[in-house]
This record gives structure tokens, C-alpha cells and sequence, in this order.
């Protein structure tokens, strides 16, 4: 089932990271953000797109577009390798746990019945704060443990150097460069705002309807990443000509890195699904009920119990869907103590802790960045639960001063 989900999206990604890489596109936007932003602050410029991103759009997604420039990015400046995976593992993690329109928030407002608009702000705050504290750990990290930009199936380090070398003169323009990073963004992000938008509208005028339909069809995730591999081949043919060879070799490590990812990210669906039949969710929900708690307690309570089924079954989504369900009959503002916009928060902020071997986005990070299990388990693992800690606080600090009740 996992694999299902996310097959086409890892092949497609792989193959868009792969053409990004040789076609020098890559390479063209590190060079244009480091004349905007500068060396020293890409690393924040990495945390803030990878929080943007995300909010649209899932996880791996913005993890698999983003990677290959942090690659080009090491093998240019010949540092920060594990810095700028982990800013990009850091802002897209806040904005999937925390901001709608993403789907793990999105079904939390509607089971406890926060308002989309306002789960979005308290999440964008939340998510900032907790995107600070994982950022100045993975600076620690970073000083304490650093990891080299090393070979992996879809890209090879003499590749990278080649690149790296090229006159700016022979690298394509930047607004191609982009094309295939931006165009299942906004394609997806455009699906999910119609569908809020006009999901629930009685009637809807010709343009409306028009725009809805085409987006629905366009922005679903599968068909957006089919598109934007087609551009990037586009891409990659107007630098390199139509030489079959060089493109063969190209889809070849491509895929072979890709399905790598796929294989154990099946492997790990399948561990968490197995794991989800045990009946964890009505044990919790019998121990809630018979516990009275104050506006903390629960608040710590549904962080925990989100991190614990994030734990046993490894799917930060199904961990926060989960949780909400659980934890229904405490969202009035009565019982609470305040407004159940922070026990949404509270959910979200749980779904970030103990990521391990049976979530497929461990393995995603580690396999293609190039990490050992162990070095994912004490940077990735361990930059995930400060911020959801982080997050957590804040939420309870918020709550206490601005109850919304």
C-alpha cells in the first residue's frame, strides 16, 4: 500500500533530481541564490524554502527537489553538507506537522473543529519557533558531526565536481532551472487551495468550475510529478542534445537510486501498517477517558500520545489522524481550557518525535542523502524531537497567555 502511494512520486523525483544534476540546472540556481543571499546565510535561505514549501505539499516531495541542491551547493562550497539537509528537513517537517493545507492538519481541524485559517497561523508560529530550535541544533550537529557529501545511486561525486566546473556561460537560464521544481508546487498547492476554496460551494461559475477541474486534474501529486519529469528532460536534452546513450545512463542511475528508496519504503509501510492493527488507538482512547486532566495535562497528553503512535507505526499523518480521533470528546473549550486550535497544535507537535526505521521518510532522508542509519537516527531523529518539544512549550505557553476561550 505504501508503495502504491508513493512509487511514481520517488521515480519521478529521482528522475527530476538526476536531470537537475546533469543538465547543470541544479548548479544554475545554487549560483543565483548565492549571489542573492550570500554563502553564509544559504543555510537559513534552505530552512525558510523547505518551511514554505511544505506547507503545500508533502514531505518527500519538497525533500526530493531540494536535495540536489544542497549536493551541487557541498560540491561548490565544500561545506555544510549535513547543515543544509537538515534546514530542509527541518522546515519542511514544521510545515507537514503543523500548517495546513497539508493533510495530517487539515483532517486534524476538521475532527476537532478549528477553522483552516486559524490552525494555519498558530502553525506558521508554532512552526517558527520549533524550525529555531531544530535549526540550532542541526548547527550543533553540523560542528559536532560533520558528513561529507558522499556517492550515492542517483548521483556520483566526479559528477557533481564536473558540474561544479562548468563556465556559468554553458549552464541553462534559471527560469528553466526552476520549471521543474516549481511546477508540481504550484500545481499541487493549487489543487489543495481550490479544493478548500470550493469544495463545499453550492454553485460555481463557469471560471471556477474550469479552474477546479483543471486543477484536479493537473495538481494531483502523481500526474504533477509525471509533468515536471517531462520538463526536466526537456531540460536535460537542450544541454546535452538527443544522445540516447548519455540519456539511458541518466534514467538508469536514476531509477536504480530510486527504487532503492521504494523497496524500503515499502518494507517500512508495511512494518507500520502491521503495527497499527494491534489496537493501540481504543486502548489510549479508554485510558483518556478515565483520566481528569487540566488545560496542560491534556495538552502533554496529546503530544504524547501522538509521538507514541508516531513510534509504533511510523507515519506522522496517520499518527496525527489518529490522535485527533482519540481525542475528540476533549476538544470543547470548556473541558479544555482553551481554545482547541492548541490542542490541534499540541497533535502536531507530537507527530515530530522518535521518526525511526519503520517511517518511510527516515529512509528516504537516509538513502539519499547518503547517510548511514545510524548517523540519520542522531541528526534527523534527534533534530525532529527537539522541535516537536520545541513546539510543544510553545503551544503550552501560548495557550496559558492567549487561551482564545
Amino acid at each position: 500500500m505504501a508503495c502504491g502511494k508513493i512509487g511514481i512520486l520517488i521515480a519521478m523525483a529521482a528522475i527530476i533530481g538526476k536531470c537537475l544534476l546533469a543538465s547543470g540546472g541544479a548548479d544554475r540556481i545554487v549560483r543565483s541564490a548565492l549571489k542573492l543571499v550570500g554563502e553564509k546565510r544559504a543555510p537559513v535561505a534552505f530552512l525558510g524554502s523547505g518551511f514554505t514549501l511544505g506547507m503545500p505539499v508533502f514531505f518527500d516531495t519538497v525533500f526530493y527537489l531540494m536535495l540536489p541542491l544542497a549536493k551541487i551547493f557541498t560540491a561548490r562550497t565544500g561545506r555544510s553538507y549535513l547543515l543544509l539537509v537538515l534546514a530542509i528537513v527541518a522546515g519542511g517537517g514544521a510545515a507537514h506537522s503543523l500548517v495546513p493545507p497539508t493533510p495530517g492538519p487539515l483532517q486534524v481541524a476538521s475532527e476537532l473543529n478549528v477553522e483552516i485559517g486559524q490552525l494555519m497561523l498558530g502553525g506558521i508560529v508554532v512552526g517558527f519557533f520549533a524550525s529555531l530550535a531544530g535549526f540550532a541544533y542541526a548547527s550543533w550537529a553540523n560542528r559536532k558531526w560533520p558528513i561529507p557529501l558522499r556517492d550515492t545511486p542517483d548521483s556520483k561525486l566526479l559528477d557533481l565536481m564536473a558540474q561544479v566546473e562548468k563556465d556559468a556561460s554553458t549552464l541553462p537560464p534559471l527560469w528553466l532551472s526552476l520549471l521543474p521544481i516549481m511546477l508540481p508546487l504550484l500545481l499541487i498547492a493549487g489543487a489543495t487551495t481550490t479544493s478548500v476554496l470550493l469544495d463545499d460551494a453550492e454553485i460555481l461559475s463557469p471560471f471556477e468550475g474550469s479552474l477546479k477541474t483543471f486543477f484536479d486534474t493537473f495538481g494531483e501529486k502523481n500526474l504533477a510529478l509525471v509533468i515536471a519529469a517531462v520538463v526536466s528532460v526537456v531540460l536535460l536534452v537542450s544541454q546535452l542534445g538527443f544522445d540516447k546513450d548519455k540519456l539511458a545512463k541518466t534514467f538508469q542511475e536514476a531509477l536504480s537510486g530510486g527504487g532503492i528508496v521504494i523497496l524500503i519504503t515499502a518494507a517500512g509501510g508495511a512494518f507500520g501498517a502491521i503495527l497499527q492493527q494491534t489496537g493501540i488507538g481504543p486502548w489510549m482512547k479508554g485510558e483518556v477517558d478515565a483520566a481528569g486532566l487540566s488545560t496542560l495535562g491534556i495538552l502533554f497528553l496529546a503530544f504524547g500520545v501522538t509521538a507514541l503512535i508516531r513510534f509504533a507505526q511510523g507515519s506522522a499523518t496517520v499518527a496525527m489522524m489518529t490522535t485527533a480521533a482519540i481525542l475528540t470528546g476533549l476538544a470543547d473549550p470548556e473541558t479544555l481550557g482553551c481554545s482547541p486550535l492548541y490542542l490541534a497544535l499540541a497533535i502536531g507537535c507530537g507527530s515530530m518525535p522518535l521518526a525511526w526505521m519503520n517511517d518511510s521518510g527516515f529512509w528516504v532522508v537516509c538513502k539519499l542523502s547518503g547517510f548511514t542509519e545510524g548517523e540519520t537516527l542522531r541528526t534527523v531523529s534527534v533534530l525532529l524531537t527537539v522541535m516537536g518539544v520545541a513546539g510543544i512549550l510553545v503551544t503550552c505557553v501560548l495557550a496559558m497567555v492567549l487561551p482564545l476561550v
